[in-house]
């Protein structure tokens, strides 16, 4: 054999791509290189084609799965169609995009595709330029109930179709690698996937997965090269290593196959076996599933997907579209399926972040702390190696260097550049402050040093508490903020300078006002003379100063509250200034450390501390009517907040028993189970609406200029596009960095590829830029490893966990989003909601029911989603999602605070401006401060009431409570200096910007909840909902149960913990999940013994320890059958009863 060649990591895949094509007996696209290998190797290919010919069973064992089961399935409609033997096998990752474009050039085009290749990666361009959910969801008849939205598919027309399905038109089966060769190759290729399903819980569950085949014709194979960048490649699925049945640990007894073939929608209806309208069932009528004309295509003609799936556990779905996103859903759907099927965990339409509140700490900051946490030295050996220890008393982390662990007692210096402490022996020791370092306390507290934006100069220390805030943004409709929660908020800040109208008349008014006696400022005279503190004292801290000089109705007198409002703005700014840098050194000589500067002889504008220039930053929170900004100060000690991305779109959750697990973060508040939630995407499916306007995405600009993109409805653009922008230097001056380096490299004379894509130019549809612009974003967690290393560090620090120990971070806080609009051409208004709205679980849950949408660019309608907003990707009926969801929400006790998003109210455009501060906000309350009752108590949330309207009932109460202008002051007061003029009193109470508007959106989210409703009578899900949720759809679609209301006590307390936990119901959950587990682990253990006692199995049963697995298979059959696995289920979400 030839020795290695030294060949670039896609010369080795187009080698790789030869070799599989000739193993295959296919053409191919051979060089030099290529063709001593394949020559060499011609007869062993030909010799294993032939070996594989003459087996009974050529399939893979995950093929093989899914054969029988359709050989099962379909018993009754005779043969089942065969799963093709033989196709071009996606066994390593990277080999998908290579087959997606031709060997030789840069572009290929179909009916259905265009695909380019270009400087950052791969465009292309589906002819359909988003997804539809209207009348595309079809489930097959003779499996589990199929939902009232979907549509019902006789049993023998879903076996034609399969059959259509896996003989496709020969032009569809060219692989794009070989176009425009003598001999284009055709065939068939398929991908491996093994998508999460159930999160890993140490102490209490291994992470579970499914098995997925995805089988499409070759023309189409960037559709595998999309979900496989989304959800990996898991290999060759004929090798042992990768047969799920032999990974008993891990593997959850479900498999899926999703078979891409959208030439079905040429099928006309009388050939896919569909009766005639004459004997047709009235369902079949409304279905659309029989014809009166030999003529009628199926659906139309138009996008479907068609699945079977039954309680064995396995789906098989057939997509007729080649659009990207309706594969990414359908391993969702088959996740929800697997999920619904497991028990124990849930898919969710969810986003998410970790969230750590971090502050602004100026030039110096000192890091002492009264608590005993311990030397670096006793951190170290506790967390068992992994650091160096330096002799000054420091320690650098071998894994990541930019990592620093100092003393408690830490002083760091900006100006002098220092991090100081004190050894035992009262030496002063001292290193130097480094951009690029994270220096940590034993407590976790994290310092470090970063340049201030908008500035070219000016540097400020930054600390981050050791404990982040898991924010779920869970059941959250398209459009309502799931990817905004975990985004960056410094983006959208606008720095500035501090300025003074009048130098010397300005301080002489701040002076007076610390000056003033502020302890006679109370509504109730019997508080008055108590508080005494003054402004600059160090007992008062900037936040108590900013309450202290915000006007409160119901705290402080009217004629304090009147003194408090004339103040100008700018001189409350001035003390909050002054306040956030004053030193106790610098006693009644406060003044002498501000200036302006002498401009021409006058005193300039720009305030400066000890000869610096003041930054100040702002936020925009929506737009005025007049489309202008509504700008407020941010707090100057304020800092966004450090976040690790949980979730964005598909999460695997599950719930867990607290008695099961330790160490547990403190700022939880109590409950009997936790949830954990983990990302299933390795990538992430953006649509970058704000990348038109150039600069302003600085993500989605330096993401689509990174090579190895996917990106797909943008404009494939040349060099001459390349030059054309430059020479618009204002356009292209306004790009961010990465954006002009990639143009500015097309622009180059020869440059190749010959196509680029540019951030601001979306694909043009109909003549206009399309709105669903997408690429594929690596997630950020995995892009920046140090932010979950730091995260995970900073809180074992914190919680005086071990290396060994694991580090548990759990949901802390649930806020689902929703979208809102004033009413529009044939869209209703939805504009009832203020800012933020917390709902009692009878409230909470007939909106996750309806799930309530105004537009949204990602798809193509507006109304109800469906139950928990996935209601088109639901495989079973909904009614088993919403189960599982309200027993975790019962069980976890998160109250939900819903978020708005697009507007508040008819009038006010906040887009996801909101969105953006949720997890500001909440991660900055304790978990005391965000439970729902003492924020009633307190006069932080108002209930929404019914009342009456030109002799209408208005049933305001399904609104819940919504906050006030007193939670708006103490806890957006933590963020802005202003507080109580970001959210006007018409925003807080919406129905004063437009009654009438109100009154129509009351009444649209009542029509939707009856009509939403009555569809679970109509499918037979009332009769598997779990008791509340059985009263609550009576009450949605009749207005009672059992002449019971909503506000009935009796119908509330079905809702509880107490109710729920002594229950049939739940036992009956619990008993289910038990015989589901006996049933898997007997299938483990019989799928271990037949592999066995296969001859010739020695070396692969040795290999992987076949024997052991077998040994602890029985042994956890064992635990699974006896009583204390029953009781250990206590406080988890059990199994919904197979006989739903």
């Amino acid at each position: 054999m030839p020795a290695p060649l030294p060949v670039s990591s896609e010369e080795k895949l187009r080698h790789a791509i030869n070799l599989r094509l000739a193993l295959l007996g296919l053409p191919t696209v051979s060089d030099a290189r290529s063709e001593r290998w394949t020559d060499m190797a011609a007869p062993i290919f030909a010799r294993h084609r032939e070996t594989t010919r003459q087996l009974i069973d050529p399939l893979c064992p995950a093929d093989h799965r899914i054969q029988a089961w359709l050989e099962h399935f379909l018993a009754d409609v005779g043969p089942a169609p065969m799963l093709p033997a033989r196709s071009f096998i996606l066994d390593e990752a990277g080999l998908a995009r290579t087959l997606s474009l031709p060997a030789e050039g840069d572009e290929c085009s179909s009916p259905l595709l265009k695909s380019y290749r270009v400087r950052q990666g791969v465009l292309h361009n589906p002819a359909s330029d988003r997804r539809t959910t209207q009348g595309v969801f079809h489930v097959s008849e003779g499996g589990l109930p199929i939902p009232d939205d979907k549509l019902a598919v006789p049993k023998r027309t879903y076996s034609k179709m399969l059959e259509i399905a896996l003989n496709p038109p020969r032009e569809l089966l060219k692989l794009p690698f070989t176009q425009g060769r003598p001999q284009e190759a055709q065939s068939f290729v398929s991908l491996l996937l093994r998508p999460l399903v159930c999160p890993a819980v140490a102490g209490f569950t291994e992470e579970k997965r499914m098995e997925i085949r995805f089988l499409a014709p070759g023309s189409l194979v960037s559709n595998l090269d999309f979900v496989e960048s989304i959800f990996g490649n898991a290999g060759d699925p004929y090798l042992p290593e990768n047969d799920a049945g032999l990974d008993v640990d891990h593997w959850n007894g479900h498999t899926g196959c999703v078979i891409l073939a959208p030439h079905l929608v040429t099928v006309p209806k009388h050939l896919a076996g569909l009766p005639h309208w004459d004997l047709a069932t009235p369902r079949q009528r409304r279905d659309g599933m029989c014809w009166k004309d030999e003529a009628e295509l199926y659906n139309n003609g138009s996008a479907f997907k068609l699945t079977a799936r039954n309680e064995r556990g396995v789906m098989v779905t057939l997509i007729a579209d080649n659009y990207y996103g309706y594969c990414k859903k359908e391993v969702k759907t088959q996740i929800s399926f697997s999920a619904n099927l497991y028990g124990l965990a849930e898919e969710e339409h969810a986003g998410g972040a970790l969230v750590f509140p971090s502050y602004d700490l100026g030039e110096e900051f000192s890091g002492f702390s009264e608590e005993n946490i311990g030397s670096v030295e006793s951190v170290v050996k506790r967390l068992g190696g992994g650091f160096e220890c330096k002799p000054e008393g420091y320690a650098i982390a071998l894994e990541r260097p930019e990592a620093v662990i100092v003393p408690e007692a830490t002083t760091f210096n900006l100006r002098k550049q220092t991090v100081s402490w004190k050894d035992a022996t009262g030496a002063v020791k001292s290193i130097k402050l480094l951009a690029g370092k994270t220096y940590l306390r034993p407590s976790g507290y994290r310092v470090h040093m970063e340049q201030m934006s908008g500035t070219n100069s000016a540097w400020r220390l930054v600390g981050t508490v050791a404990e982040g805030t898991v924010c779920h943004k869970p059941c959250t409709v398209s459009g309502g903020g799931k990817s905004e929660i975990s985004k960056a908020i410094s983006y959208a800040i606008l720095p500035g300078h501090v300025f003074v109208a009048d130098f010397d008349k300005d301080f002489d008014q701040v002076a007076a006002i610390l000056a003033k006696d502020f302890s006679q400022r109370f509504r109730d005279a019997a508080n008055n003379g108590k508080d005494t503190r003054l402004i600059l004292s160090p007992q008062r801290s900037l936040g108590s100063v900013i309450k202290l000089l915000t006007p409160s109705r119901r705290e402080y007198s009217e004629e304090y509250n009147t003194w408090i409002t004339a103040i100008p703005q700018h001189i409350k700014e001035l003390i909050f200034v002054l306040k956030r840098f004053h030193k106790a050194e610098w006693g009644a000589h406060w003044r002498e450390h501000f200036s302006v500067d002498t401009i021409n002889g006058r005193p300039g504008y720009e305030l400066k501390l000890d000869g610096r220039k003041l930054v100040t930053n702002c936020l925009r929170v929506g737009f005025e009517e007049d489309g202008s900004w509504r700008v407020f100060g941010l707090r100057n000690d304020f800092h966004p907040a450090v976040k690790v991305q949980m979730e964005d779109d598909i999460t695997a959750s599950v719930v867990a028993p607290v008695k099961a697990l330790k160490n547990l973060p403190a700022n939880l508040h109590a409950s009997v189970a936790v949830k954990f939630v983990e990302n299933t995407e390795a990538r992430l499916f953006q649509r970058p609406d704000d990348a038109v306007h150039r600069g302003y995405d600085h993500q989605a600009e330096a993401d689509m200029a990174s090579p190895g993109s996917f990106i797909s409805n943008f404009e494939p653009l040349t060099g001459d596009d390349a030059r054309a922008l430059i020479e618009d230097a204002i356009g292209y001056n306004a790009y961010t960095a990465p954006m002009r380096d990639l143009i500015r490299d097309a622009a180059e004379p020869d440059a190749k590829p010959k196509y680029f894509v540019s951030s601001a130019h979306s694909r043009i549809v109909d003549g206009k830029p399309t709105k669903n612009p997408r690429y594929l974003q690596v997630r950020p967690d995995l892009a920046n490893p140090l932010g979950s290393y730091l995260a995970q560090l900073s809180a074992r620090l914190h919680r005086g966990l071990s290396a060994a120990d694991p580090v548990f971070t759990p949901v802390g806080v649930l806020v689902p989003g929703r979208r809102n609009n004033p009413p529009e051409k044939g869209v209703r208004a939805l504009a009832v909601f203020n800012p933020i709205h917390y709902l009692e679980l009878p409230e909470l849950f007939m909106e996750f029911i309806s799930s309530m949408t105004g537009k949204s660019p990602s798809t193509t309608g507006a109304g109800s989603e469906g139950a928990l907003t996935k209601g088109p990707f639901n495989a079973l009926r909904p009614i088993v999602d919403l189960n599982a969801a309200l027993i975790s929400v019962i069980l976890t006790g998160h109250d939900a605070f819903v978020s708005a998003a697009g507007y508040v109210g008819p009038k006010v455009r906040v887009d996801h401006d909101v969105s953006l501060l949720i997890p500001e906000v909440f991660s900055r309350m304790t978990a005391a401060e965000r439970d729902a009752k003492a924020l009633i108590a307190a006069g932080c949330l108002e209930k929404c009431s019914d009342f009456t309207h030109e002799g209408k009932n208005v049933l305001a109460s399904r609104l819940g409570y919504r906050i006030t202008t007193r939670f708006v002051r103490i806890y957006f007061g933590r963020v802005f200096d202003h507080p109580h003029a970001v959210f006007t009193d018409e925003m807080l109470r919406p129905e004063l910007q437009d009654m009438a508007v109100f009154l129509d959106g009351m009444d649209n989210i009542c029509a939707t909840h009856r009509r939403v409703a009555e569809s679970y009578f109509n499918d037979g899900s009332i009769d598997v909902a779990v008791p509340p949720l059985k009263a609550l759809l009576h009450i949605m679609a009749h207005g009672s149960f059992e002449g019971k209301t909503l506000e009935d006590a009796g119908v509330r307390a079905l809702f509880t913990k107490e109710s729920l936990l002594s229950s049939s119901w739940y036992a009956q959950r619990l008993t289910s999940k038990q015989r589901a587990d006996t049933t898997l682990w007997k299938r483990h253990v019989k799928y271990l013994e037949t592999y066995l006692d296969r001859p010739n199995c020695a070396d692969t049963a040795a290999r992987f320890d076949l024997k052991g697995r077998l040994a602890r298979a029985k042994a956890e059959l064992t635990s699974v059958e006896s009583p204390e696995y029953l009781a250990g289920l206590q406080h988890t979400l059990g199994l919904q009863p197979l006989a739903e």
